[in-house]
C-alpha cells in the first residue's frame, strides 16, 4: 500500500526547493523513528486478535526486483556517501548487544531489595540487529527492553527485542533495508527516501504496518506494558510471570487509531484514563486522543497549529491537557540545500503552550499562550492553582540536532537543559517562567500517583552530555533555588544528589513507593535505574533511598550482560489479587507500592 494517497511529483518537492513539508519523512529527537504517515500506509489492516489488537504479519518480497534495489542502493551509497565519517553510536557501550537474553534467574544482589520492588523494572532502548548500510543515528537502533524481574529479594535479568514490522522484515532479508534518520541529511537524504519508496513501490518492503522501532519509551494501560516510538501506533508486549516479555501485536485501539502515537502518554492514577496525542507532516498537524480506562479510545480532536513541528511530550492536569507549539519545524528544503538535518529550530519564534479542556471534543475552548523561544523535550508534571495551570518541565535554550549527528562531543559545553517552572493564568492570559536549576537535567520523573495533580519532589538525571548520565538529582519544589550557583550541587531547592562516580555512567531513574497512593510521605520510596562502568564494561541495575539519598545505595545487582544506553524506564509492580491465591503484574500509575 505504501504509495497510496501521494503523487510522485510531490516527493521531489524538497530538491526543487519548495517549503511545502513532504509527506514522508518523520524525524523525532530522542525516542525516534522515520515513517510513512501511519494513516496512509496502515488503514487496511487484517488478523485483528482483540484488545484493540493487529497481528502483525508483513509480506516483503525477495527475488530479482529486491537484489536489484539492493545493487542500484550500494551504488548510490559508493558514490555519494562518504564511509569514513564514524558511526559514534555504535562505538562503546551505545554500540548494540548480539543477541536477546532469556531470563537469568537467581542473581546476586548486593544489598537488599525490598519488597516492594516486586515486579519488573524495564527500560527500552535502541539496539540495531543489523548493520546500517551507510548512515546511523542512535535513534534508529531497534527497540530492545531490558528488565529486572524481582520477586522476594531474588532477582531474574532479561533482554527481548521488541517484535515489530520492521525487524521482522529485516530479519526475513538478514540485513539492513529500511531508510535510517542518519541518513537524512543533504541531497544523500533525500536519494535514501527514494529508496525506500522504491522499495515499497516494487513491494520488496511491506509499509502496511509501519515502519517504527519501538525503541522509545514504555508504559503500561489495560493490562498491556506499549512499546513506543512516536511515528507509529503502539506495539503491545505481555509482562510474563518469570519476567520474560513476549510482543503481542499492534494496538489500532479496534481501527479507531489512524495516525502516530506519542511516546510519552499520561495516565490518570485516578480515572485509570490515558491521554495521548499524535503529530504528522500533513494537517491536522496534531491530533489528540483520550483512551478510556477499559481500552476504548475517544474520537479524535484535530489541534490547529501553523505548521508541521516536532512535539515529543504534553501534559495534563485534572482538567486540562498541555501542549507545546515550539519552533523544532520540519524543514526538507534545509535538509537538501544546505545539509542540515530535517528538524531545524527556529531561534526568532516564541514558545507556544495550548491548554485544552481534557474532554473538549474538539479544539474550540484552546487558550494559547507565549513565553519567549525555547525548546522542551520532556516534562514533569503539572497542575492547577486557582486560575493558574503550573508545568515543571526541562527547558532547553537553542537547541541543535546537528550536535547529536555524527560529530557529537563527549562533553557539550554550549548544552543548556534546566528545570522550569511555568504558569498559564486561564483569566488574565498571562504567562510567566522562573528557573530552578542550572544546566544540564533531564528525564524529569515524580511519584506517579501525583501525575495532574500537584507535587513536592522531581527526580531528573545530571548530564554531561547529550546522553551520558552523571547523576541523579532530587528537587524540591517547596525551596527556593540557591541564587549565584553555577553548577547542579546540594542546596536550595537541591535536596539531594547521587554521583555516580568517574567512568559510570546511568539512565532514567523510576520512583517506586513503599506505600501506594498520596496518603504516605511523597519521596518515601526507591529510585531504581541501570547502570554502566565504562572502565571495566559491566552493567548494573542500582536501588538508591528516595528520600535520603544516601551515597550508599540498598542494592546494587551486577548483570551477566552488558546493558547499552538508553531510552525510558518503566516499573512494573506484582500486587496480590484480592483471593491472596495468585499474583498479577500491573502497572506503577494504577497499582504501584509495596505488598503488605
Amino acid at each position: 500500500m505504501g504509495m497510496k494517497g501521494f503523487a510522485y511529483d510531490e516527493l521531489v518537492q524538497a530538491k526543487d526547493g519548495a517549503d511545502k513539508p513532504t509527506p514522508f519523512i518523520s524525524f523525532h529527537f530522542h525516542f525516534i523513528c522515520t515513517h510513512y504517515p501511519v494513516k496512509q500506509t496502515m488503514g487496511t489492516m487484517e488478523a485483528e486478535i482483540g484488545g484493540g489488537m493487529v497481528a502483525v504479519n508483513p509480506k516483503p518480497s525477495k527475488g530479482l526486483t529486491s537484489k536489484a534495489v539492493d545493487w542500484l542502493e550500494k551504488l548510490v551509497v559508493k558514490l555519494m556517501y562518504d564511509s569514513s565519517q564514524p558511526h559514534h553510536w555504535l562505538l562503546g557501550n551505545f554500540a548494540p548487544v548480539v543477541d536477546e537474553t532469556p531470563p537469568c534467574k537467581d542473581l546476586v544482589v548486593i544489598g537488599h531489595l525490598p519488597e516492594c520492588l516486586n515486579g519488573e523494572f524495564v527500560r527500552v532502548g535502541p539496539n540495531p540487529k543489523f548493520a546500517p548500510v551507510a548512515g546511523y543515528h542512535w535513534f534508529d537502533g531497534d527497540g530492545m527492553i531490558h528488565g529486572l524481574r524481582i520477586k522476594d529479594g531474588k532477582a531474574t535479568y532479561l533482554s527481548r527485542y521488541v517484535k515489530t514490522s520492521r525487524l521482522e522484515q529485516e530479519e526475513y532479508f538478514g540485513g539492513a533495508k529500511f531508510m535510517k534518520i542518519g541518513d537524512l541529511k543533504g541531497f544523500f537524504g533525500l536519494v535514501m527516501v527514494h529508496m525506500q519508496m522504491l522499495r515499497s513501490k516494487l513491494k520488496v518492503l511491506d509499509l502496511s504496518y509501519g515502519q517504527g522501532t519501538g525503541n522509545t519509551a514504555l508504559v503500561y494501560h489495560h493490562g498491556k506494558l506499549l512499546a513506543l516510538s512516536e511515528g507509529d501506533k503502539p506495539y503491545a508486549v505481555k509482562v510474563l510471570e518469570d519476567g520474560d516479555l513476549q510482543t503481542l501485536g499492534l494496538m489500532d485501539y479496534d481501527k479507531r487509531l489512524s495516525h502516530t502515537f506519542t511516546a510519552h502518554p499520561k495516565i490518570d492514577p485516578v480515572t485509570g484514563e490515558m491521554f495521548a496525542f499524535g503529530y504528522s507532516q500533513a494537517p491536522p498537524y496534531v491530533t489528540y486522543r483520550v483512551i478510556s480506562k477499559d481500552g476504548v479510545m475517544n474520537d479524535p480532536v484535530p489541534i490547529t497549529i501553523p505548521e508541521s513541528i516536532m512535539m515529543h511530550d504534553f501534559a495534563i492536569t485534572d482538567n486540562y491537557a498541555i501542549f507545546m507549539d515550539l519552533p523544532m519545524y520540519f524543514r526538507p528544503k534545509d535538509m537538501v540545500k544546505e545539509k542540515k538535518l530535517i528538524y531545524i529550530f527556529d531561534q526568532t519564534k516564541k514558545a507556544r503552550f495550548g491548554i485544552l479542556p481534557r474532554y473538549a471534543k474538539n479544539e474550540l475552548q484552546i487558550k494559547w499562550f507565549e513565553l519567549p523561544n525555547c525548546m522542551i523535550f520532556h516534562n514533569a508534571n503539572a497542575w492547577e492553582e486557582g486560575d493558574e495551570v503550573v508545568l515543571i518541565t526541562c527547558r532547553l535554550q537553542n537547541p541543535n540536532l546537528d550536535m547529536v549527528g555524527g560529530g557529537v562531543k563527549e562533553k557539550l559545553e554550549n548544552f543548556a537543559n534546566e528545570l522550569y517552572e511555568m504558569r498559564f493564568n486561564m483569566e488574565t492570559g498571562e504567562a510567566s517562567q522562573k528557573k530552578l536549576s542550572e544546566s544540564a537535567v533531564d528525564f524529569p520523573r515524580v511519584n506517579e500517583f501525583y501525575t495532574g495533580r500537584k507535587q513536592r519532589y522531581v527526580y531528573a538525571t545530571r548530564l554531561d552530555s547529550i546522553a551520558k548520565v552523571t547523576g541523579i538529582v532530587k528537587f524540591d519544589l517547596h525551596a527556593e533555588p540557591e541564587v549565584g550557583k553555577t553548577k547542579l550541587e546540594v542546596g536550595g531547592n537541591v535536596q539531594g544528589l547521587y554521583d555516580l562516580g568517574p567512568g559510570r555512567y546511568g539512565s532514567e531513574a523510576i520512583f517506586v513507593p513503599k506505600i501506594p497512593g498520596v496518603h504516605s510521605e511523597e519521596d518515601d520510596g526507591y529510585l531504581i535505574f541501570f547502570t554502566h562502568d565504562e572502565s571495566t564494561g559491566k552493567s548494573s541495575v542500582t536501588v538508591i533511598d528516595a528520600k535520603t539519598m544516601s551515597p550508599d545505595p540498598v542494592a546494587v545487582v551486577p548483570l551477566p550482560h552488558r546493558v547499552p544506553y538508553g531510552f525510558h524506564a518503566f516499573f512494573v509492580t506484582e500486587v496480590r489479587t484480592n483471593s491472596g491465591a495468585s499474583k498479577v503484574l500491573r502497572v506503577l500509575e494504577v497499582k504501584t507500592g509495596c505488598v503488605k
